[in-house]
């Protein structure tokens, strides 16, 4: 009767398995606890460099399980295809973020008015943060060659009116407004709203301030979104800022239209 050798185990697939699974959970633990306040955001951005390391350390687990099983036919394939496949997974929205890096400038301040941009307030930064400095020359015209769209919107309302429409956007979108929410004075042109919102995903605070300045007959809105943490945005203030006003722009839209029709 013929003997045939027992096959080995890759021990290495077992800790691909393990690894990418433990780093699965982790991720979505984190971001289950920062969403709902439970985890500071400073935590929270150790814990995301801690699962990137985990998720590349299952894949090196995995390979070492190959090559195993590719030179001395060991066991462990379903194992080390689970663990490579999960931290794919968990390393898929970390790829995304570099090809942002790669793609979008390195900015973290964007304003619709780079000459005399909407103040915010920087009390509430604490050491980690990012520190709100005025741009630099060569960041101006880097927002203005990439975001040509990030402009101030001018509508044919009084400033009360034109506030009313900007609370109504606000109240949709569930950003908080933080600060001085007094209804400007009589006689006073100007009006600035600072509020917090968040990141797209990862739900990281961003400060936002909304400017609301009549001239004559018509207002104009200029708006500013500063991240508090990293030193790229991933064209996300930009984003915010474009999309927030045109959503404005159809709430007002909407408020000369029944005023028309009254």
């Amino acid at each position: 009767m013929t003997a045939y050798p027992e096959r080995q185990v890759a021990r290495a697939a077992g800790w691909s398995r393990r690894t990418g699974a433990f780093s699965a959970v982790l991720l979505l633990t984190a971001w289950i606890g920062h969403h709902y306040g439970l985890v500071e955001t400073g935590g929270f951005l150790w814990v995301l460099a801690l699962v990137a390391l985990l998720a590349l350390l299952a894949l090196l687990f995995s390979g070492f399980a190959l090559a195993r099983l590719w030179n001395h036919g060991a066991i462990g394939g379903r194992d080390l295809s689970v663990g490579a496949l999960l931290a794919v997974l968990v390393l898929v929205p970390y790829g995304v973020a570099g090809y942002g890096i790669a793609t979008y400038p390195p900015l973290r301040d964007i304003s619709t008015d780079l000459d005399n941009p909407p103040r915010l307030d920087d009390s509430s930064r604490t050491t980690g943060m990012n520190v709100l400095a005025p741009l630099t020359p060569g960041e101006e015209r880097l927002q203005a060659q990439i975001y040509p769209l990030v402009t101030g919107h001018r509508y044919d309302l009084p400033l009360d009116e034109t506030l009313a429409a900007v609370h109504t956007v606000l109240d949709r979108r569930g950003w908080t407004v933080v600060g001085d929410t007094a209804e400007p004075q009589e006689g006073q042109n100007e009006t600035t709203i600072t509020v917090l919102a968040t990141s797209f995903v990862l739900e990281l605070p961003v400060d936002v301030a909304i400017r609301v300045t009549t001239d004559g007959e018509t207002t104009l809105v200029d708006m500013r979104s500063a991240s508090r943490y990293g030193r790229h945005d991933l064209g996300d203030n930009a984003e915010r800022i474009i999309a927030f006003l045109a959503e404005l722009d159809q709430e007002v839209s909407a408020q000369i239209g029944t005023t028309a029709a009254q």
